[in-house]
């Protein structure tokens, strides 16, 4: 993610993107994260994280939050077949010192692209860490391991996400939320296919569980364009 991946300006006139609007913490985008990662295989992709429970939005861990988010959680896992671990359900869904904040992991993205191109791999780290290791991924400590789990270098890391934390993040929240209004997107996730200054949201909710027929979608409209 850099100034390119912020701005989605057609400077690519004629290539094709794909733009996913997301969220870390965002169980939804849990959901589709086997067709994301799929789709990477085929086509340039772009993050931009929105920010769903950063600032005023975070939220610490309560009854009323697992109430909320349990049946959610039941229902993407039957339409999906990701997995919910025991440490996510009676570990951090329990736990009332944690907090959901989007805004740690949005600056841990932004590291991990600036340093290797590798947001994407670090968003599916994080993911498997909340949603079935049931890691606290607000907490910069284990955002620095979850980086380090994947293979990048711990000291540029850190200087990465020094660099991203604050008003950067903020700045790219704030443009992904603006693309998400531009495009007329229900919300997270948003995937949007840019093609010669084009650009089509993408229905990949109708394709959870079916990553084959969504490679085959994708491919029809890259060469169609419609």
């Amino acid at each position: 993610m850099n100034d390119k991946a912020t701005s989605f300006r057609p400077d690519n006139a004629g290539a094709v993107t794909l733009h996913y609007i997301l969220d870390p913490l965002c169980g939804w985008c849990y959901a589709v994260a086997p067709l994301v990662q799929a789709a990477h295989h085929i086509l340039p992709l772009e993050l931009h994280a929105g920010g769903m429970m950063a600032g005023a939005n975070r939220r610490p861990v309560t009854p009323q939050l697992r109430q909320m988010v349990e049946p959610h959680d039941r229902r993407i896992a039957q339409l999906s077949g990701q997995t919910f671990g025991e440490a996510y359900r009676n570990g951090l869904l329990c736990d009332q010192s944690a907090l959901f904040d989007s805004e740690p992991p949005i600056t841990a993205i932004l590291a991990a692209e600036e340093i290797a191109g590798r947001g994407l791999d670090l968003l599916a780290r994080m993911q498997t860490a909340h949603y079935v290791e049931g890691r606290h991924i607000a907490d910069p400590l284990v955002l620095r391991a979850l980086a380090c789990h994947i293979g990048l270098d711990g000291p540029a890391f850190d200087t990465a996400y020094a660099t991203q934390q604050g008003e950067p993040t903020q700045a790219h929240i704030h443009a992904s939320r603006e693309l998400l209004a531009r495009v007329n997107g229900a919300g997270f996730p948003t995937l949007v296919l840019e093609r010669a200054g084009r650009y089509e949201v993408m229905d990949i909710m109708g394709y959870l569980g079916q990553p084959s027929a969504w490679l085959d979608r994708l491919a029809e409209v890259s060469r169609s364009g419609s």
